[in-house]
């Protein structure tokens, strides 16, 4: 999950709005070369995390404890969305309240979604072609987001949307096109969840991860539109630690 798309739209959260004060501060990073994974904790006191850190984000989905808490409750509906390139990714800023998630009887509201080109999550070491992450937050602090695998296939009415208008270059698309992301949601809802951070700089340890076990399938020819602009966007995997990896059912 990027920290540039996390930043647009997220006021209302007050470790988002610091984090957005701080944008302006903060060095050039990359996924490669220079600036890359390896130097991110170097670049800045505020990046330290990244290096140090010990519940860093993504990480491979292997050896999962079953458990019988609730899976996320959806509350997902069409809305418009403000479609952004954002020097990293490409992002979809929610233009409304209208959608949130439950999470163990608090809700979180959407903020934003994204997208990673391979996939960040793997699950048995084993990556996809893509993932989005909706990223959704609580006004007193604390992101809930949820990730979906891509893989090549039938293609996807709401990434073929985005596609349709994102921009190659730096900025906002004129369109703000009404997405029914539900069409993103896998048809078995089975999921990971773990405690885990930001996939790019600050590296901040406060996200509730819920990654879904089955990818869902988009269109070959919106893979390679997002690759044809951003070719490689995902951060190396990173070690589970001694952290709980659950599998809801």
């Amino acid at each position: 999950m990027t920290r540039r798309s996390l930043l647009s739209g997220l006021a209302a959260c007050p470790l988002c709005a610091g984090l957005a004060r701080a944008e302006a501060a903060h060095p050039h990073w990359t996924y490669e070369g220079h600036g890359g994974p390896k130097d991110w904790g170097a670049l800045s006191a505020d990046f330290q995390a990244c290096a140090l850190g010990s519940q860093q984000s993504p990480v491979n989905l292997e050896g999962a404890v079953e458990t019988p808490q609730k899976p996320l409750a959806f509350s997902w509906s069409a809305q418009p969305f403000k479609v952004v390139n954002n020097g990293h990714t490409i992002q979809a800023d929610a233009l409304s309240g209208a959608n949130s998630v439950d999470l163990s009887g608090k809700a979180y509201e959407l903020k934003q979604f994204h997208f990673h080109a391979p996939s960040e999550h793997a699950i048995g070491g084993a990556r996809t072609a893509m993932e989005v992450h909706f990223v959704h937050a609580r006004p007193e602090g604390g992101l809930a987001v949820v990730g979906v695998l891509m893989k090549a296939g039938k293609s996807n009415a709401a990434f073929a949307q985005v596609m349709a208008v994102a921009p190659k270059a730096e900025g906002a698309a004129a369109a703000q096109p009404v997405i029914d992301i539900t069409a993103f949601l896998p048809a078995s809802r089975s999921l990971y969840r773990y405690e885990g951070s930001l996939t790019t700089p600050p590296c901040s340890e406060v996200v509730d991860w819920n990654v879904f076990a089955t990818p869902i399938e988009v269109g070959q020819a919106d893979i390679d539109a997002f690759r044809a602009i951003f070719p490689m966007n995902a951060r190396p995997l990173q070690a589970i630690n001694r952290r709980f990896l659950l599998q809801l059912n």
